[in-house]
């Protein structure tokens, strides 16, 4: 639950500013939402399109109001320009744990370093500020690129749930990876070899 969750969390360095994500914000992020459909490829809940976008936003502000779930919205300093979107969920603040996902960039935003500060930022601030003991992710097993990506800013890969969730459109049902950092990894290693990347 996010009951003694930071209601108002600004995360920025000179590169990146996660706020509060807005319902507003349906207009900050709309062009990708139109243009760049294949964004979702791997989601249940997708994005593309104005009414999914609108709906997108409906469900993380009613998570974040229900205390699971604390969506941001990604604003890329160096273009000056809105992202994407990430946010912690499953939060569980007694038992010092949470997951950090449903995050997605604009292409023009990938492979710039960009989801590596947002990584840093928010790994620092879950450690750091609430004091977490565990920081978990998830993705497809198929969706190497987001693999990839856990991989290098330190996540360790504890397995796969097999079957473990519906598809979108189709009656194949996703494996499901598991990845994860520890507060002593956090400390021990990944916060420096993370910000030497940054």
């Amino acid at each position: 639950m996010t009951k003694n969750f930071p209601q108002n969390t600004i995360l920025e360095d000179n590169y990146v500013l996660l706020r509060p994500l807005q319902e507003s914000d349906i207009e900050n992020l709309l062009h990708i939402s139109i243009n760049e459909p294949e964004t979702w490829k791997f989601s249940l809940v997708r994005a593309n399109g104005k009414e999914n976008l609108i709906k997108y936003i409906q469900l993380a502000l009613k998570a974040k109001e229900n205390g699971t779930e604390f969506p941001f919205i990604v604003y890329d300093k160096q273009s000056g320009k809105y992202a994407g979107s990430t946010r912690f969920y499953d939060i569980n603040l007694a038992f010092k744990t949470l997951q950090l996902g449903y995050t997605w960039y604009g292409k023009d935003f990938r492979g710039t370093g960009l989801n590596k500060h947002c990584k840093y930022l928010l790994l620092q601030f879950a450690f750091e500020t609430l004091g977490m003991e565990r920081v978990e992710f998830r993705a497809d097993n198929n969706n190497q690129r987001s693999i990839a990506a856990m991989k290098s800013i330190g996540c360790k890969v504890e397995g796969v749930l097999r079957n473990h969730m519906p598809t979108l459109g189709s009656e194949e049902r996703r494996d499901s990876i598991i990845l994860s950092i520890l507060r002593s990894e956090w400390f021990d290693e990944v916060k420096d070899n993370l910000g030497r990347k940054l």
